[in-house]
């Protein structure tokens, strides 16, 4: 069934020449931004709970303190830049804390007037996952994707738990004949390559992303012709939410409730689903 979606939060700022990337390496944890307008005087959300579901999920980290992450490889980042943001720059140039504005959608309603999930720092996964092609490569590892069903080896990366939890998600489906078409000739998993007309790394390059069967998928380009992430869409999917529940019950969220919906697509984010069951 088809919804209108009005995104009125995406037309509340208009941002023109953002193309900066999120975070850099080693920051200054000096510099301030206390002459911008943009400064939030608080985050938008309690950040005590969210650096502890990092720490949880994210073994490579080893401190969050005084809004410093520190990784266990010496690399450091801001928690939270304490710039306020909307619209289009949420994507473009999150901070971690950014991370959790929105809240993921868990209710049996696939819609959704947000990108919660989508929103991605991409310093963060290039100090977990590997920053470059050749080092996630590294941590690939290779899962036998629905044995009885389709029997077709998939990789994903080791880290973090992902190819264990896909594993899981696979045994799971695969007790489940009537949905083998959405499971048949899986989209993609790793590869290193930006979001189409961005200049944002795809979670693909992560190698944390399945994407399942396109064939019966809907992805918001593809049914606006457009790829302005401020037209109003109108919401498509066919992917059953019983599917996918078993995903998100091992850390796995759905870009069909995403606003920019892309129904093929399950990332593991299991920081989110925690952050928003146990809130």
């Amino acid at each position: 069934m088809r919804k209108l979606i009005t995104p009125l939060f995406y037309f509340l700022l208009v941002l023109l020449g953002n193309s900066s990337c999120s975070g850099q390496e080693n920051v200054d944890v000096n510099k301030t931004t206390s002459e911008s307008s943009l400064v939030s005087t608080q985050s938008t959300k309690h950040s005590n709970s969210i650096e502890s579901l990092l720490m949880k999920y994210y073994q490579d980290i080893d401190t969050i303190k005084n809004n410093i992450i520190v990784f266990k490889n010496g690399k450091s980042m801001r928690f939270d830049d304490n710039i306020q943001k909307n619209g289009i720059e949420l994507l473009d140039n999150p901070d971690v804390e950014d991370q959790f504005r929105f809240d993921y959608n868990l209710s049996k309603n696939a819609s959704s007037n947000t990108d919660a999930g989508r929103i991605r720092n991409e310093t963060f996964f290039k100090f977990i996952y590997g920053a470059s092609a050749a080092e996630v490569q590294k941590n690939l590892g290779t899962i036998l994707w629905c044995p009885s069903l389709v029997n077709q080896r998939i990789q994903v990366t080791k880290k973090c738990g992902v190819a264990d939890s896909l594993q899981k998600v696979s045994f799971a489906l695969d007790k489940h004949p009537e949905w083998k078409k959405y499971l048949t000739s899986v989209g993609g998993t790793f590869n290193w390559r930006k979001i189409s007309g961005t200049s944002r790394l795809s979670a693909h390059s992560f190698g944390m992303t399945i994407d399942i069967n396109i064939a019966h998928s809907n992805y918001w380009q593809w049914d606006c012709s457009c790829i302005d992430e401020r037209k109003s869409l109108q919401y498509k999917n066919s992917i059953p939410l019983e599917l996918v529940e078993i995903f998100e019950r091992y850390g796995f969220i759905w870009g069909g409730k995403w606003l920019h919906y892309d129904t093929m697509h399950f990332e593991f984010r299991p920081e989110i689903i925690d952050y928003i069951r146990n809130k």
